[in-house]
C-alpha cells in the first residue's frame, strides 16, 4: 500500500465508530455510480402501493420475528 494511503487508513482507523461508518458508507456508495432515478421512482412508487395494501388490510402484516424464525429455519 502506497504511504499516503496507509496514512489515510491509519487516521481513518482511529475515528470513532459512528464517524468510521459515515466514512465507509460514503465510500462504498462513490463506487455504485451515478443513481438511477428511473429505479428510484419505481422502488418508492412499489412502496406506496405496498403501504395502501396494508392500510386497506387487502394484505396483513408479519411480525419481524416469525420472518426471521422462519428464515433461520430455512437456512438449518
Amino acid at each position: 500500500m502506497a504511504d499516503p494511503l496507509r496514512k489515510l487508513q491509519d487516521d481513518a482507523l482511529k475515528l470513532p465508530v459512528r464517524a468510521r461508518a459515515r466514512l465507509a458508507e460514503t465510500l462504498i456508495a462513490s463506487l455504485d455510480g451515478e443513481p438511477d432515478v428511473a429505479a428510484d421512482r419505481l422502488w418508492l412508487e412499489e412502496a406506496e402501493r405496498r403501504l395502501a395494501e396494508l392500510d386497506s388490510a387487502k394484505v396483513g402484516s408479519v411480525p419481524a420475528a416469525d420472518v426471521f424464525d422462519k428464515a433461520s429455519q430455512a437456512t438449518r
